[in-house]
């Protein structure tokens, strides 16, 4: 079953690297980007787009960190008071079994 995963995500990857050979092939006109008090100098539109794209993803990545990091804290903090509550059960379990001795 290992096998198939690991056969499927590389042709996944493969197919994933083949679109993007064919989408920085078929995309080899230069474009000047205007940004309104700027203007960048003409690099393909392949480029442009990839730069973008990546550009989105870091911010994305950057948006979601401080949701991460408030759940990654509402996680220690519960698995604190787990521990605490295991604890007092166990304390809890000793103590009834030192009444009935």
């Amino acid at each position: 079953m290992r096998w198939i995963k690991g056969l499927l995500l590389a042709i996944v990857l493969l197919v994933v690297l083949l679109v993007g050979i064919l989408f920085a092939v078929n995309n080899q006109q230069a474009i000047a980007l205007n940004l309104i008090w700027t203007e960048l100098p003409p690099i393909s539109l392949s480029v442009w787009l990839l730069a973008t794209l990546t550009l989105g993803v870091i911010l994305g990545m950057l948006a979601m960190l401080g949701v991460y990091i408030r759940l990654k804290a509402r996680l220690a903090r519960s698995e604190r008071h787990s521990k605490h509550q295991q604890k007092e059960l166990d304390r809890l379990r000793t103590q009834e079994f030192k009444e009935l001795a």
